[in-house]
C-alpha cells in the first residue's frame, strides 16, 4: 500500500510537470547543437547515426528495432543519411548476403561534433546551480532514469546525451 501523501511534499502532478519542462528545455538544447546540421540531417536522423556511433555497424533491422520503428522508415532513413556522406552500406563480411550499415568518418565527426556542443550546453545551465542543486539534481535524475528502465550511464561513456537502445537490440557484425 502507498504511504499517504505528504502536504509538505510535491504531488505526481507538480513533479510531471516540473518534469515535461525540464524536457522542453533539453529538447531545445538538443535542437540547439543540431543546428549547424539541420540543413544536411533531422533529429531522428541524429539519432540512427547515435546509435551506429555507439554500436558499430548494424543490420537494418537491428537499428529499426532499436529505434522503434518500421524497417521501411529506418531504410528512408539510411538512403538519406547515405546519400549526404554520413553512412554507408557494406557488405557483412560473417555473412555476405547480409548488408550492414555503418558511419563514415564525416558521419562520426556530425555525432562528435553535435554531442560536444549538447555537453557544453548542459555543463553551462548546471554550472549556474549551487553545489547542493547540482547534488541534488544528480539524485533526482537518476532516481527518475532508474524509475524509466534506462541503463545507467558511466563517466566513460561518449555519448550519454544520444539515444542508444539496450546492446542487445542491434546485431553488430565483426569489424572489417
Amino acid at each position: 500500500m502507498p504511504a499517504p501523501p505528504r502536504p509538505d511534499l510535491p504531488g505526481v502532478d507538480a513533479v510531471t510537470r516540473a518534469v515535461l519542462t525540464a524536457s522542453r528545455l533539453l529538447v531545445a538544447v538538443s535542437a540547439r547543437s543540431l543546428a549547424t546540421y539541420e540543413d544536411r540531417v533531422t533529429l531522428p536522423q541524429f539519432r540512427l547515426l547515435v546509435v551506429l556511433s555507439a554500436h558499430g555497424p548494424s543490420k537494418l533491422v537491428a537499428l529499426a528495432d532499436g529505434l522503434g520503428v518500421s524497417p521501411s522508415t529506418a531504410m528512408r532513413m539510411t538512403d538519406r543519411l547515405i546519400a549526404a556522406g554520413f553512412a554507408d552500406r557494406q557488405i557483412n563480411p560473417a555473412n555476405r548476403r547480409e548488408t550492414v550499415l555503418r558511419l563514415t568518418p564525416e558521419g562520426a565527426r556530425l555525432v562528435e561534433d553535435v554531442t560536444a556542443r549538447r555537453h557544453r550546453e548542459i555543463e553551462q545551465i548546471v554550472a549556474r546551480l549551487a553545489p547542493a542543486q547540482q547534488a541534488a539534481l544528480v539524485e533526482a535524475l537518476t532516481a527518475f532514469t532508474e524509475a524509466g528502465g534506462e541503463p545507467a550511464v558511466s563517466g566513460a561513456d561518449t555519448f550519454p546525451l544520444g539515444w542508444t537502445p539496450g546492446a542487445e537490440t542491434l546485431t553488430t557484425p565483426p569489424a572489417t
